[in-house]
């Protein structure tokens, strides 16, 4: 049985008029990503502290598996590279979710790197995308020299050139972003903590207390925190009142209170600008593993002094011409402290590792149980043939 033709019109008009999801599958898939991007930043900020964990636990297991570096040293440092990489990744995704909640960035005053770093990387995109870049490479370079190692020594050395002289590159721009100021470790912002909702709780159970009425914590966890750990809100105005001090700690709640000269400076004078001294000092530091690296790559001894010799020597000097005024901000003071703990590599480096500290660790790898001297080993082989194994 045939239909009328002004029937079969009808049913095709209607038929074009209904999304042809079917039709065009690429549309549907294209949206997926995003979709699931964002679950995923909502499974991470609400799950803050046990991703912390979880990472710092494949960190550790990284660190510690034994044959790591003879039998299967690029999947492993793949590994240590793909957490450092996700971790980057969940520390902005941590700070946008930070933004977003106007209560937390009030009662809590971070900390100078935070408030010097947040300014720049809010401030310039460029600072953001070249201290990205930075990071990325810092945390992927030993794996780079591992595959470039397979194609034999002459491009091992090259590699590391190149990513010493990008390094360089981006550390003098962002001292050029910065207006010739010093450079900080990391150049990014680290991460916060976020909030959990027992921190929201806290006043419902301090008005709950103070109606004489059971918490609700106290009724979870079976112990209620004291009067002076909480605050309270009034009900009708919404003022939220400071906590009382702890009777027996007095000293370390006024302090807690208390604004530093670093709490109430803008967030750009944090860091002094250098002085012409200062800037060659902060050149020297940049460029220093750039000259080390081509040095070392020259020398066909590794027990030759001389490459060392050069770096240590451009290290040196960039401390003797650094500023040392009165002047100097806390956070340029703990830049410096970290440079100086970083200092201590030279150790492990070239020809002082070789001639000095290789014999040292040897000893007292034979002294230690199996276990511990097996791992001792494998770093062993990760010092005697990565430049990047011991590299600041």
């Amino acid at each position: 049985m045939s239909l009328p033709p002004d029937s079969l019109r009808k049913s095709a008009s209607i038929a074009a008029s209904r999304p042809s999801t079917s039709r065009n599958p690429i549309r549907s898939l294209a949206s997926m990503p995003p979709k699931w991007l964002h679950m995923y930043a909502d499974f991470i900020t609400k799950n803050a502290h046990q991703v912390s964990q979880i990472e710092s636990a494949l960190r550790s297991l990284t660190y510690i598996i034994p044959g790591r570096f003879r039998d299967a040293e690029i999947a492993s440092e793949t590994v240590h590279s793909g957490v450092q990489l996700l971790a980057l990744y969940h520390d902005a995704l941590l700070r946008n979710a930070l933004t977003k909640i106007p209560s937390f960035s009030a009662p809590r005053i971070p900390g100078p790197h935070a408030r010097y770093t947040t300014f720049w990387t809010a401030k310039s995109s460029l600072y953001r995308r070249v201290a990205l870049l930075l990071q990325i490479i810092q945390y992927t370079e030993l794996l780079w020299e591992m595959a470039a190692k397979r194609r034999g020594e002459k491009m091992r050395w090259r590699v590391v050139i190149v990513l010493e002289a990008i390094k360089a590159v981006c550390r003098l721009l962002l001292m050029r972003i910065t207006s010739s100021r010093p450079l900080v470790t990391p150049p990014l912002p680290e991460r916060e903590p976020i909030p959990t909702e027992e921190d929201d709780q806290s006043d419902e159970d301090a008005l709950r207390e103070l109606m004489g009425e059971e918490s609700s914590s106290s009724g979870v966890n079976g112990s209620a925190k004291a009067p002076h750990e909480k605050e309270w809100s009034m009900p009708r105005t919404k003022s939220s009142l400071p906590s009382l001090p702890d009777p027996g700690d007095v000293s370390s709640y006024l302090q807690s209170r208390v604004l530093t000269a670093d709490d109430i400076k803008p967030a750009a004078k944090l860091l002094n600008t250098l002085s012409r001294s200062g800037q060659a000092a902060e050149i020297l530091h940049i460029l220093s593993p750039l000259v080390y690296a081509a040095a070392l790559s020259q020398s066909k001894d590794k027990k030759s002094w001389a490459p060392w010799v050069i770096g240590l020597s451009i290290e040196y000097t960039a401390r003797q011409l650094r500023d040392r005024g009165f002047r100097s901000t806390s956070l340029e003071q703990e830049e410096w402290g970290k440079r100086y703990w970083a200092a201590g590599w030279w150790t492990m480096r070239g020809a002082f590792y070789e001639n000095v500290t290789k014999g040292l660790i040897t000893g007292v790898r034979r002294r230690m149980p199996s276990l511990v001297s097996g791992i001792l080993e494998d770093y062993e082989y990760l010092w005697d043939n990565y430049y990047f194994s011991t590299s600041a």
